[in-house]
């Protein structure tokens, strides 16, 4: 196991009805913006249990953060909240309001330009105070300190990491993906059944536990996500999923291991490109990732197909290794997630060459061993 350290300050508040308890968790005295995506979140009820709590609280509104939040969108709170003088963000929404919402919170106290902070590493030495109620199970961002933020005028996906935007704390109740659109539940279980494998499927450095803890959220996954498409109101599956995508990237399944996320990084530039959701480009990508990277993850990809899916295990490594890739794609197919290029109308070969031209220009090497090279990509592209 490889050395680390880990500390993870943000409180989870999980259960019904949790919303309510958002009065007791944000400091007195605190001017709060509360910032959420397009909307729904007054449809379905969710905006007015938060104003409820907040009753007595100083608060204003910031919406219209987009799927893929953009710079664009997010400067311009940026510039209100320096302007009116707000202290505290609150984010309301999934995932892409809260990234969003992590990126206010550096900006706007970064000196310099905010872009840096994606485009160059530019450390946050400062931040708002961020918490969130989230309500789409799916990027894991209501506990740890990553966002993926996109430039429309660029065409980029990018992430940062910093602690300072770790939430103060996250309400998750799972009645409030009750009314889910199916695509978007979707999308989260294959965003997050990817997050786990990003930090699984690479190569043994002894972290038993770890590997239990990530094939356990798989195994949950497969088992919870027919259950949710089946009834969208089983509390217990939605709890459960939801509880899956939140431990599937708050780094402790990646402590000690090592990590790959070349699936994301590709999966962004299709975002970038044809703006496909980011779960459509996860369940295209990583199969064919892991056909063309198959002799780096043998042992872990053979060791889920016996733990996972039952093969047995005196199956040769590389036949139990596309076991897994097959169940995998099998398991994207049932719960209605395309798994090729041109399902999409997207020729693969012009894709493949546009994503490793842009790779080359910025010298990006991928994967655990660094050996997913622009060419590499290419081949991932092109037999996806």
């Amino acid at each position: 196991m490889n050395d680390f350290e880990f500390q993870c300050p943000t409180k989870i508040i999980f259960g019904k009805d949790t919303i309510k308890k958002l009065r007791y968790e944000i400091p007195q005295g605190r001017k709060i913006l509360i910032t959420y995506g397009g909307g729904s979140i007054r449809k379905n009820g969710v905006l007015k249990q938060v104003k409820e709590a907040l009753e007595g609280f100083e608060y204003s509104e910031f919406g219209g953060i987009e799927p893929n939040p953009k710079f664009e969108t997010l400067m311009k709170a940026v510039e209100i909240v320096k302007n009116e003088g707000y202290n505290f963000l609150l984010a309301v929404g999934g995932g892409s309001t809260l990234d969003g919402t992590k990126f206010i919170a550096a900006a706007s106290r970064f000196e310099g330009d905010p872009w840096d902070i994606l485009a160059k590493d530019a450390p946050v030495n400062d931040a708002l105070e961020l918490a969130d109620v989230i309500t789409l199970p799916a990027t894991g961002s209501e506990m740890n300190c990553g966002a993926v933020i996109s430039r429309l005028s660029t065409k980029e996906k990018l992430s940062f990491l910093s602690p300072k935007v770790y939430p103060k704390f996250s309400i998750i109740d799972p009645q409030t993906t009750f009314s889910l659109p199916e695509k978007q539940t979707v999308n989260g279980i294959v965003d997050t059944y990817t997050h786990v494998m990003e930090q699984y499927a690479t190569y043994d450095v002894n972290t038993p536990l770890q590997d239990e803890w990530a094939l356990g959220i798989i195994k949950t996954l497969i088992e919870e996500a027919p259950k949710v498409l089946r009834n969208p109101n089983d509390y217990d599956a939605r709890a459960n999923i939801f509880w899956c995508a939140t431990c599937g990237l708050n780094y402790w399944i990646s402590l000690g291991a090592v990590q790959d996320w070349a699936t994301h990084m590709i999966g962004h530039e299709l975002t970038a490109l044809y703006g496909l959701d980011h779960g459509e480009t996860l369940a295209i990508i990583l199969p064919s990732l892991w056909r063309v990277m198959k002799k780096d993850k043998m042992d872990k990809l053979a060791k889920m197909a016996i733990e996972v899916f039952g093969a047995n295990e005196f199956l040769p490594k590389s036949l139990l290794a596309d076991i897994t890739i097959k169940k995998t794609e099998k398991f994207f197919n049932k719960i209605g997630r395309k798994i090729k290029l041109r399902e999409y109308g997207i020729d693969a070969l012009e894709a493949a060459t546009e994503i490793k031209k842009r790779f080359l220009e910025r010298a990006v090497v991928l994967g655990e061993r660094c050996n997913i090279t622009p060419d590499v990509v290419y081949e991932i592209v092109a037999n996806a």
